[in-house]
This record gives structure tokens, C-alpha cells and sequence, in this order.
């Protein structure tokens, strides 16, 4: 009998397999089993190092995919390679040769064309030593499509698998301290403003692509807490400048806390209505915002947006109105899903106050919304707007890149808990984790998270599946009473981009916002199905190209894997899709970024953002005239419109 051998020359940067397990023999061969009581034998040390090798093994492979995830970014925004969502290999080489001229068919067959010139001797085994005058046509092809690499690539030393993880491990530091994915030298002698304007100049590749929409947000302090117009001329000057950009509308948030701030179902909204006149008057259409939670940022002077002051007067008698941790603090920024249902807040239960808002909202303003003005409204679901639990609050000393906390512990949510394990025969189960760590613990600190935890135990998939259901089932109660509210209107959900810790097994951060969603599971289509059942626009937040160079190797973060993920489920379920980003466009990089996600090259089905609504920062608004070029092409670019001569 024939036997194969071990390669000895396993491929480059793979590590060579260890040998498997022994089986334990069947039939009579084998002993008898072990009784129920008794205790198995002791690990050997040998189970104990093949265990460690395992993990060390799936940390570099990790490293790996973060590597490969970059490149395929790299050659994607700076390459224009026509790369598929999820590429391998394969379709990097079958990129560069088709660029190169040559003929690559679907089973891999793979020639040069016939008016190719001749390719030159190959170089020796084992180096990589290319003159420019000599160069390939597949290089060339490379260094065509690279912004600001040389012209040509030359390396003198023999690549071994180490050095050749060296040079990958140099250029990942270089890209983390410059927190761009071009080159050093390119950005050692170009400064931002040039950086900027060289980026403006890929404009030409959307022209005559869809049209997007752009909104940009008003600065949520143009309001104050008595539901007053601050400053209207300062409003119109601001209007006057996103007109000149060639926006096509601008987001208002209209916070609970203002509206109805005082007595229970008396709602004051006269500051709004003299803000959407003067709105009106520019022709600018308006998404409105519907802000149930409070704000830890200054709205108006020195004052905060909490939530209505009758509130926090019920608060004070009962304070499991509010989402609680573990150690029992309460989160005053919004009010808890246990009760949804629960009668609390004078003879009126959570969801029946949101409806009571949304309904005046919409009997105040019915006229604007048959007009056209306002085109959209946004419901929010949760912390910040978005739909999640507050389980990263910054007031409870939460810092970046900490796993959070699950927020199910007010009595409301763990009579809830309860009612659900007895349903299960498993009264045991009614409670909380309590090894999943502190907000700012580290998944493998925890006993919940780590990778092979206590999260993907009986008792973890009870407990993950009841906590994500009760999202669920408030987005589900609350859209249903917006329907009624609003006949007919588009509405808008935000959904979290919680990108922490995506690339390990658990996805912690994910877990306690809400979304089940570890690497054997899908935890978004459960979401983007009941929002589909709603018909509802889905709002993704997009982050800039700094948090994905710069942050991800400490916390195994992933922003475009995450953005992918939930993009792909939506357009798998049918879902029209929208784009917010949050930070301050002073980056060309940031603006192909938005670009590409917005809308995506050489998608067969052509899916495409709906609108791109851009939040401006304070810090902006400062230096908006020397970003004005730069924001007025990315408009034209979003608009598949071509910048006039000059522009950039």
C-alpha cells in the first residue's frame, strides 16, 4: 500500500499541520463508557500544547486575513480593481493579469494575447528583481493603477517567508503612523491640501452614476430647551452655504426632550415650526430626526438634552424605568425596552408615549410632509438614535475598545428574563452572566466571551437569543404604531456600526449592544427582516479610513467587514439602504471611502445608497470655506455629475 508523505516545503506562510487526534476504536475494541459520575482522566500534557498550538494557530490566521482585508481595500479605493466583496487570491491575480492584457477564463485558464510582446527571461529563484526598463506588463499594469508607489520595483534581497513577513509587518506600521493606505514617500512630499485635491481628482470615475441624494444635519443647538429659534439669520446663513454646495436637503433632529418637556402630552413644537419656514424658503428638502433619547453633548448654551423633565420626576420615585447594569447604575440617556408594555409613566406605557409623539408630530406638520418638504423621518430606536442597548456609555467611564455591559437588569427586564426561562423549564437560567467582564474588559478576560465561552453554552444561547429578541420586539411594536402615526411616510433606522472585536469568535461588543452575531451566526437578517416586514429604510453609519488603518490591530476591529455584512443582508432582503457619516470630511481618503460604499463598482445588480446623510461637527463649520472644493466635488461626484474645469 501506498503512502504519502508530508511535504516538506509546506507553502509560503502557512504553518505545517500538527497530527491528528488519536480516535478512539469502535465495537468490541473499544472499553466501556465511562458512568455518569465518574470523573474522566486527567489531561495530558501533550492535549494541553496542541490546545495552545490551536489557539496560536487562529491568531495568526487572524493576523493574516487583516492583512489581506487591507490589501484588498488598498487595491479596490486607490487601484480601481474591479475586486468581488469577498476576494481571494485568485481573484487579485485574475485582476492584475487582465489589466496586464492578458486572457484569464473562468476555469482559470490563463494566456497572453497575441499582440503581447514576448515576456522577458524570468528572474532566479527566489528573487524579485525587476529593472524599470525590463519591467513586466503586469507591473507596469500595478504601478499604473498605485497612487503615489514608484515606477518601478526593486528588491535585492532573496524573500524568504520571514523577511516576507517583515516587509508585510513594516508596511502595516508605516500605514498606522501616516493613517492612509498610500505610501510614505508619496505622503512625505505632498502636503494635505494636495493630498485632498489629488483624491478629488478620481471624480471622473462616477460620472453618469446614479443620483444620491446628500443631506447634511443642522447643528442641533439652533433649538433651545423652551423650544425656541435661536438664531434664525445665523440659520439662513448656514442654508445659504449647503445651497451653494448643492445639497438636496438637511436633517433636523426633534428631540422628546424639548418638545414635550414639561407636562405629559402638552408638545410645544414652534421653535421647529419657524426653523422648517425658513427651510422652505431655500427650497431644500428636510429628514427629520424623532430623538427619543437624550443627549450628553451641549444642545444650547450650557444646558443638556435629557429627557422630558415629568420623566425624571417619575424617575425619581422609580428608577427602573431606566436601562441597569450588573453593579445596578442607571442610564438616564433613554428609557428601558422592559417597559414597552408597562404602565408606568402616568397611566401610559412606553410605547403608547412614543406613538402620542409621533402622532402630534405628524398632525402638526401633515401639511409640510403632503408638500414634499419633509421627505423622510427617522424613528429612534435606542442609545443615540440608533437601534442598540447603551451598553458603551462614555458617563459610565466606557473607553474604546471595551466589550460594554449588557443592560437587562431593572426589574422590569428581568421579570421578562424570568418569565422566559420558565417558559424553558430552566428557572436556573433567570439571570444575568456574571463572568462577561466590565465595560472596559477585553473579551479574552472574560469567561463569557473568550473563545470557546459561556456564550456559546446552553445557557448563553438562551440568554443571547432572549436578549435579542427583546430588540426585536421593540423595533417591531414601535414601527407599528409609526405606520399608523405617519400613513404612508418614508421612515428611516439607524443601525450601529459596532466594529470592536469583529474579527474575534464572539463578537463581544456586538453581543451586548444587542446583535447576536458571532462568527457561526447571522444576527442581522433576524433585524433587517422586521424592518423589512415595516418597509423601512436602513441607515448604516460609515466610519472614516483612519479607524479601520489605525485602531483595528488592538481590538480586532473590522469596519469594512461589518459594513459589508450588514449591506449584503440588506440587499438580500430587499431593503433600500442609506449612508451617515459622522465625521469630518477633511480626508480625500474618507471622501472615496463614503464613495465606494455608497456606491459600489461593478456590483452586477447595481445596489446603491438611497441617500447619503453627512452629520457635520462644530470643529467643521470652522474651516468648512478651505474644505469647500473638496465637499462641492464630493456633492457632484454623489450626484454621478462631472466637476467643472477648475474645481479641483
Amino acid at each position: 500500500m501506498s503512502m504519502k508523505l508530508p511535504d516538506p516545503h509546506p507553502p509560503l506562510g502557512e504553518e505545517e499541520p500538527s497530527p491528528p487526534p488519536q480516535r478512539r476504536p469502535r465495537g468490541f475494541a473499544s472499553g466501556p463508557a465511562p458512568s455518569a459520575g465518574a470523573a474522566g482522566p486527567p489531561r495530558r500534557r501533550g492535549e494541553r500544547e496542541r490546545e495552545r498550538e490551536k489557539e496560536r494557530t487562529k491568531l495568526r490566521e487572524r493576523h493574516r486575513r487583516a492583512i489581506t482585508s487591507r490589501m484588498l481595500a488598498g487595491l479596490r479605493q486607490h487601484g480601481n480593481f474591479p475586486l468581488p466583496a469577498r476576494a481571494d487570491m485568485n481573484d487579485v491575480l485574475a485582476a492584475l493579469a487582465r489589466a496586464a492584457g492578458w486572457t484569464v477564463h473562468p476555469d482559470g485558464t490563463t494566456f497572453r494575447s497575441s499582440n503581447q510582446p514576448p515576456l522577458p527571461p524570468p528572474p532566479q529563484l527566489g528573487m524579485f528583481q525587476v529593472a524599470s526598463g525590463d519591467a513586466p506588463a503586469f507591473i507596469n499594469a500595478l504601478n499604473s493603477y498605485a497612487i503615489g508607489t514608484p515606477s518601478s520595483l526593486q528588491t535585492d534581497d532573496c524573500l524568504s517567508p520571514s523577511s516576507l513577513d517583515s516587509v508585510v509587518a513594516e508596511r502595516s506600521i508605516k500605514t498606522e503612523n501616516f493613517g492612509n493606505s498610500s505610501s510614505v514617500n508619496s505622503l512625505n512630499c505632498m502636503d494635505n491640501n494636495q493630498l485632498l485635491r489629488s483624491s478629488a481628482m478620481l471624480a471622473g470615475d462616477y460620472t453618469k452614476t446614479p443620483y444620491i441624494p446628500v443631506y447634511a444635519s443642522l447643528p442641533m443647538g439652533i433649538i433651545n430647551s423652551h423650544c425656541q429659534l435661536v438664531d434664525p439669520e445665523g440659520v439662513r446663513a448656514e442654508l445659504r452655504h449647503l445651497k451653494s454646495l448643492n445639497v438636496d436637503g438637511v436633517v433636523v433632529d426633534c428631540w422628546w426632550g424639548i418638545v414635550e418637556a414639561w407636562i405629559p402630552r402638552k408638545y410645544e413644537w414652534s421653535g421647529y415650526r419657524d426653523l422648517f419656514g425658513i427651510i422652505k424658503e431655500f427650497k431644500l428638502k428636510v429628514q427629520v430626526v424623532l430623538s427619543f433619547h437624550g443627549s450628553g453633548e451641549t444642545g444650547s448654551g450650557d444646558m443638556l438634552i435629557s429627557l422630558p423633565k415629568w420623566i425624571m420626576e417619575i424617575a425619581k420615585e422609580n428608577q427602573d424605568i431606566f436601562f441597569t447594569d450588573r453593579e445596578g447604575r442607571r442610564n438616564t440617556e433613554c428609557l428601558s425596552w422592559g417597559i414597552d408594555k408597562e404602565r408606568v409613566l402616568r397611566g401610559r406605557t412606553g410605547i403608547e408615549v412614543y406613538f402620542d409623539f409621533m402622532r402630534s408630530f405628524h398632525m402638526e406638520f401633515r401639511n409640510l410632509s403632503e408638500e414634499g418638504l419633509i421627505s423622510a423621518i427617522e424613528i429612534g430606536l435606542g442609545a443615540s438614535g440608533e437601534l442598540r442597548y447603551p451598553s458603551f456609555p462614555e458617563r459610565m467611564g466606557w473607553k474604546y475598545p471595551g466589550i460594554g455591559e449588557f443592560q437587562c437588569y431593572d426589574r422590569y427586564m428581568q421579570k421578562n428574563l424570568r418569565q422566559s426561562a420558565l417558559s424553558r423549564g430552566h428557572l436556573f437560567w433567570a439571570r444575568g452572566p456574571d463572568n462577561a467582564g466590565y465595560y472596559n474588559s477585553r473579551p479574552h478576560e472574560t469567561g463569557f466571551f473568550c473563545d470557546g465561552g459561556d456564550y456559546d453554552s446552553y445557557y448563553g444561547r438562551f440568554f443571547l437569543n432572549w436578549y435579542s429578541a427583546i430588540l426585536i420586539n421593540h423595533v417591531d411594536q414601535v414601527l407599528s404604531l409609526a405606520a399608523l402615526a405617519f400613513d404612508g411616510a418614508e421612515i428611516v433606522v439607524k443601525i450601529p456600526s459596532i466594529y470592536w472585536w469583529y474579527r474575534t469568535a464572539s463578537h463581544a461588543a456586538e453581543l451586548t449592544a444587542g446583535f447576536y452575531n458571532p462568527t457561526n451566526r447571522d444576527g442581522y437578517s433576524p433585524v433587517l427582516k422586521m424592518l423589512k416586514k415595516h418597509s423601512i429604510i436602513l441607515k448604516l453609519v460609515c466610519y472614516g479610513a483612519e479607524f479601520t488603518v489605525q485602531e483595528n490591530d488592538e481590538a480586532f476591529a473590522d469596519p469594512e467587514g461589518l459594513t459589508w455584512q450588514v449591506m449584503n443582508a440588506a440587499w438580500d432582503h430587499g431593503l433600500p439602504l442609506c449612508i451617515e457619516s459622522t465625521l469630518p470630511c477633511l480626508d480625500g481618503d474618507m471622501y472615496s471611502q463614503i464613495l465606494d460604499t455608497a456606491k459600489p463598482r461593478n456590483d452586477p445588480d447595481r445596489h446603491h445608497a438611497s441617500f447619503f446623510a453627512y452629520r457635520q461637527q462644530p470643529p467643521f463649520l470652522l474651516q468648512r470655506d478651505a474644505c469647500y472644493p473638496e465637499l462641492r466635488t464630493f456633492v457632484k461626484c454623489m450626484h454621478g455629475e462631472a466637476p467643472q474645469n477648475g474645481e479641483d
